[in-house]
């Protein structure tokens, strides 16, 4: 289908097709996770085997350390998710039962919630109660879940969603530290992992502000410098435990 369409006079009329709504918020959000996610499991990660670097330098030690970082982090974060979302999920679904009630037992009162409501937005009064109207007309509980709950009835929280996301974002984020410790030659393990982590954590810092409508620059000198803090703290561990013989 045509970008424009022809007005009354033949002159192509521009089409505003910018998504709106809740289901931007959503991906929105979901992408915001994400992003996160793989974040913490870059920093982690990276924090743990650059700490057993600094006290061995046997690779078998160091993937065995990693792995179970990456595995335990991948978990905690998805039955994080899971319990999070899932309270979130009963209390949406409570809010809509409360209203349903409401709305099956007060209806008056519920339309004169939702024009108030609606004025409140900036409707004229009369405005606010004629469409008040229609959308009780149409489906009242939706019009009040939108309006009064900020919820979606059909775009409720799923947490087997939020947990599987964080699970494979961590995860993915895990694997990038993990991997450059390992694979290379040992003289190049710690250079190697220390500049793919940094690299890394620029992008994530840079998907993170640009997700938010943030300013790029401090938010990729945040996510550096921090993950840079946590590196040299965990390698200046491991070095004097290793010194020690611990």
């Amino acid at each position: 289908m045509s970008d424009q369409a022809p007005d009354g006079g033949g002159s192509p009329a521009p089409v505003h097709d910018e998504a709106h709504g809740g289901a931007l918020g959503a991906r929105l959000n979901w992408l915001r996770a994400a992003v996160l996610g793989a974040n913490d499991g870059i920093v982690s990660t990276a924090g743990l085997v650059v700490g057993v670097a600094g006290a061995t330098g046997e690779r078998a030690t160091i993937l065995t350390a990693g792995l179970a970082g990456l595995l335990a982090g991948s978990m905690s974060m998805a039955a994080g998710e899971y319990v999070s979302v899932s309270t979130q999920r009963d209390s949406e679904k409570a809010a809509l039962a409360l209203e349903r009630r409401e709305l099956r037992e007060q209806p008056e009162a519920e339309l004169a919630e939702l024009t108030d409501l609606l004025a409140d937005r900036g409707l004229s009064r009369d405005v606010a109660r004629e469409a008040a109207a229609q959308l009780t007309e149409r489906d009242a509980l939706r019009a009040h879940a939108r309006v009064e709950l900020g919820i979606d009835p059909d775009e409720l929280t799923n947490p087997w969603h939020a947990a599987w996301a964080s699970f494979l974002a961590f995860t993915a984020g895990a694997l990038l530290p993990l991997l450059a410790m390992v694979l290379p030659p040992a003289d190049w393990r710690l250079g190697v992992t220390v500049l793919s982590v940094l690299g890394a954590l620029a992008l994530t810092g840079f998907s993170s502000a640009r997700l938010g409508s943030a300013q790029v620059r401090p938010a990729v000198v945040r996510n550096v410098a921090g993950g840079a803090l946590a590196m040299a703290v965990t390698y200046g561990a491991g070095a004097l435990l290793g010194a020690a013989g611990v």
